[in-house]
């Protein structure tokens, strides 16, 4: 309901203003050097928000339970977010609807992309804008709620220090191929689990909603492995099915072949399967978090803490 604090006071701010500082220190020459550097800082970047999220999480073993949810539910929220996505979608939305071509590129390569975006038409935008706000639910939603589910506070900051670190580093550019190619692949390696079940919750939810459930599966299983990534085809394909869109980036792929070209309506539908998507995780993490910790919760109940 508070939506994300100014970023002085936002903890995913200050890791990323930690990793822009190690990029500007990081050796400025040979592929080794840069290799290791990035996963030196890597490792001991996730080793210290891991283990501010245990010590978190210890403290809050030690205040009533009141004040212990408000603790762990501020933290956690710094983790994901679902607003900021959802606003960068509609801020796309808005000059397509007033046919604002040039604003809408601008809109979608400051807030959702890092390709090109000058010569893209309003079927282009709204692709690349859909693709973004279903990986970035995977990414920036279900992740960092999936590993909080498993791994409590520590977990979740983990994975959004990994998950940060790949989305400043993680480019195939003669700078920072080398010093990011640590985290890209522990990034992929963490989103295994995530971005399949993000296409499944889309693709159950959105599909029966929609009334396009059969064919949501069928488009998720043929085409999530045509992307480069080995996780981001999961969520985009699904939302292609269960919008009943194709999504191409040219020369790169083309998911829900045959189907209609997408337009700017098509983006409030992903901004409510964003929704739902997030609403149906945060209700299983919620389910998931009472049976690990259900005794510890009872006790509570019943006067025993």
């Amino acid at each position: 309901m508070l939506g994300d604090p100014p970023n002085r006071f936002h903890p995913v701010a200050w890791m990323g203003n930690a990793i822009a500082r190690a990029r500007r220190a990081a050796p400025q020459q040979g592929n080794v050097k840069r290799f290791i550097y990035g996963g030196l800082f890597l490792v001991m970047g996730f080793t210290t928000v891991g283990l501010i999220g245990w010590a978190i999480d210890r403290g809050c073993t030690k205040m009533p339970v009141a004040v212990a949810v408000v603790v762990q539910a501020l933290v956690l929220k710094s983790t994901f977010s679902v607003r900021s996505l959802s606003r960068a979608g509609r801020a796309v939305a808005e000059p397509l609807r007033r046919d604002d071509l040039a604003g809408a590129r601008y809109q979608v390569s400051y807030h959702l992309v890092s390709r090109d975006v000058s010569q893209l038409d309003s079927a282009e935008l709204s692709a690349a804008t859909i693709e973004s706000i279903a990986e970035n639910t995977s990414d920036s939603v279900v992740a960092p709620l999936f590993f909080f589910a498993v791994a409590g506070l520590p977990g979740a900051l983990v994975y959004r220090f990994v998950n940060t670190c790949d989305a400043m580093w993680g480019y195939r550019t003669p700078e920072l191929e080398w010093l990011g190619k640590a985290s890209a692949r522990l990034d992929d390696l963490l989103n295994l689990v995530p971005a399949r079940l993000t296409a499944m919750v889309m693709v159950v939810f959105g599909g029966l909603y929609h009334q396009r459930f059969a064919a949501a599966v069928r488009i998720w299983f043929r085409d999530r492995a045509l992307t480069a990534s080995p996780n981001a085809g999961h969520p985009m394909s699904a939302a292609a099915g269960v919008l009943g869109v194709s999504l191409e980036k040219k020369g790169h792929y083309l998911l829900g072949s045959g189907l209609r070209l997408p337009d700017v309506n098509d983006i409030d539908r992903a901004v409510r399967l964003l929704w739902v998507t997030a609403v149906v995780s945060v209700a299983v993490v919620i389910g998931l978090r009472f049976v690990i910790f259900g005794g510890v919760v009872r006790s509570w109940l019943g006067g025993d803490f």
